[in-house]
């Protein structure tokens, strides 16, 4: 059912709250409108107890996941993706890094507003599972992979930072990006925002990333400060990249649906990528479970310094090895 605003002396409110664009549906308002309904449905749900919204969590995945069967439209499909094996959330319980995450560039793909496409202005965008784009398209083939960042607050002595938005993205099997890369220009699948949980957590349910000539494999993310700021990619606290050990790739990139991702692979190192070459990424690699076979599960912390300027976000030189 569309959801449908409620006329009032001030003006069109959808859930006792004023829409943003009050001439527009509400499924037109914009990332900052669903996140402010996201966090408000929250509070209701907790409220009304943990039992009652256990039911309807699960009966919302049950509808969704029978919905969210692959498409091939507008993408290359060399073969189904498979579903993924329920995975637990991992716990909050992993040691702290060394230091700050690095800061680092969002390259010339971000679709956050700062290079041509803004997905962050799409309704939508608010969402753990990234495989298919907004509203229907194609679907992301791929090895399933769920992905957990845990965000700390380093200006608070590491405290979970809760309530901060996370948005993420990432290329696709064949190393191309959604709303930028010839083929894949209409479509927005493998982006997503959530926002942290008590425990500084989000969990993204997707594939893992081909590798594209020039650069390691990676997810790129950005953490803003709050529900309302994620619509401005000026607001971004941090810009960073997590990568992944090579230990896993190779059974990934054996897949069909990953041609050509091993031969580039066998042209880049962790210490000779343009990114994560400082150190080797020292602090950006995920701690990564699960196989090829099935599916895997990645936990990445990182500790955001609210006190030092955020210098991350602008593209580097050197081609398209800044991605």
């Amino acid at each position: 059912m569309i959801p449908e605003a409620d006329p009032t002396p001030d003006g069109p409110q959808y859930e006792g709250r004023p829409l943003d664009r009050p001439d527009d549906e509400v499924v037109d308002q914009g990332a900052g409108f669903d996140l402010r309904t996201l966090v408000s449905r929250r509070g209701i749900l907790s409220i009304a107890g943990l039992g009652v919204g256990a039911a309807a969590l699960a009966a919302c995945t049950a509808v969704g996941n029978a919905a969210a069967s692959p498409s091939a439209t507008g993408a290359a499909t060399p073969s189904p993706t498979p579903t993924p094996t329920p995975t637990p959330t991992p716990t909050a319980t992993a040691p702290l890094p060394a230091g700050e995450i690095p800061d680092e560039t969002a390259g010339p793909y971000p679709g956050d507003g700062s290079n041509g496409p803004d997905v962050l202005e799409q309704s939508g965008i608010v969402r753990s599972d990234l495989r298919s784009s907004i509203g229907g398209g194609a679907t992301a083939d791929g090895v399933p992979l769920q992905f957990t960042l845990r965000i700390t607050d380093m200006a608070n002595g590491d405290t979970p930072f809760a309530g901060v938005g996370v948005y993420a993205w990432h290329c696709d099997a064949q190393g191309r990006y959604s709303m930028y890369s010839s083929g894949v220009e209409n479509e927005s699948y493998l982006r997503g925002v959530q926002v942290t949980d008590p425990d500084g957590q989000v969990t993204f349910t997707s594939i893992v990333p081909g590798c594209y000539s020039g650069r390691w494999p990676h997810i790129h993310f950005e953490v803003y400060p709050s529900v309302d700021a994620i619509t401005d990619s000026a607001n971004a606290i941090a810009t960073s990249q997590l990568a992944f050990p090579e230990s896993m790739l190779g059974g990934v990139y054996a897949f069909p649906a990953y041609d050509g991702s091993a031969a580039n692979l066998a042209g880049v190192t962790l210490a000779s990528d343009n990114v994560f070459g400082d150190d080797g990424g020292a602090l950006q690699v995920a701690t990564v479970t699960g196989d090829a076979s099935s599916d895997f599960s990645a936990m990445l912390v990182a500790r955001v310094d609210t006190t030092t300027a955020p210098t991350g976000g602008s593209m580097p030189g050197g081609g398209p090895g800044g991605r």
